[in-house]
């Protein structure tokens, strides 16, 4: 076979399957996506101790636009997965941060 054709393996080629599964490059969905999840992962974490509700409401804020942004731009159902599991994560965090002491909890007032 002179034509033989490589498959990439490996962790990256894996995820980049899955999210982009139309056979096209989406950067910008997938880095919405990620920083979702990262956003999403803070924010879930944070809000496990009351005292960090600064940080845990923020990130889940921020985590909560960008998931949103993202899905409304996601163009596969792998993005759309993630964002969703990120976007969860990062409503989470943000109503325990809120419930701790919000966005502005002894900062102001």
């Amino acid at each position: 076979m002179t034509q033989a054709v490589r498959q990439p393996r490996g962790p990256r080629a894996l995820i980049s399957a899955a999210l982009n599964s139309d056979g096209r490059a989406h950067p910008v969905e997938n880095t919405l996506a990620a920083v979702t999840i990262v956003l999403g992962v803070v924010a879930a974490v944070s809000s496990i101790w009351p005292s960090q509700h600064l940080l845990s409401s923020w990130t889940g804020l921020a985590g909560i636009l960008s998931g949103a942004w993202g899905q409304f731009i996601s163009a596969t159902t792998g993005e759309r997965f993630l964002l969703i599991i990120g976007l969860g994560a990062a409503a989470l965090g943000f109503f325990l941060g809120m419930a701790h002491g919000g966005l502005f909890g002894g900062l102001i007032g």
